[in-house]
């Protein structure tokens, strides 16, 4: 985790590229906020598993695909923080298509987050900034300073 311009923002060097001027995770107290974190892979284009056709709008996506590389997104950016899994005590999900896609997001979610349960929303959006199906906001508690 490397240090931004301004203070407590700090940027992962394993998850994905922000989309925008912003940090990974920033650390408000003993609270740490993480900015919305999709499927993305770091330094790729490709969204794992997402068909785009010519003009980059989605043809087929794999939603299990999504969750999990999104679930691995935010612990990059939770361990690179210092934090722990066990440390998130609150997650937003955006999903594109509750309907299609909510069993499958909840299977997942639980095999992430097991005994660890974090209060949880979940909330269908018409669009994404980028072509994913599934972003997560996410807040966890530090009780150390950090890199300590």
């Amino acid at each position: 985790m490397t240090a931004t311009e301004g203070g407590e923002g700090r940027m992962s060097d394993r998850a994905p590229e922000p989309v925008g001027p912003y940090p990974h995770a920033r650390r408000v107290g003993n609270l740490l906020f993480l900015s919305g974190v999709g499927p993305r892979a770091r330094g790729k284009k490709q969204i794992p598993g997402v068909d785009l056709d010519s003009g980059g709008r989605i043809v087929s996506y794999d939603i299990e695909t999504q969750c999990r590389s999104c679930f691995d997104n935010v612990r990059h950016v939770i361990e690179d923080s210092g934090a722990r899994w066990e440390d998130v005590v609150d997650v937003t999900a955006f999903l594109t298509d509750m309907k299609r896609d909510f069993e499958t997001f909840n299977r997942v979610y639980a095999e992430y987050f097991g005994e660890t349960r974090p209060c949880r929303t979940t909330v269908e959006v018409g669009a994404l900034p980028t072509p994913i199906a599934v972003e997560l906001k996410v807040i966890a508690v530090l009780d150390r300073e950090w890199g300590a």
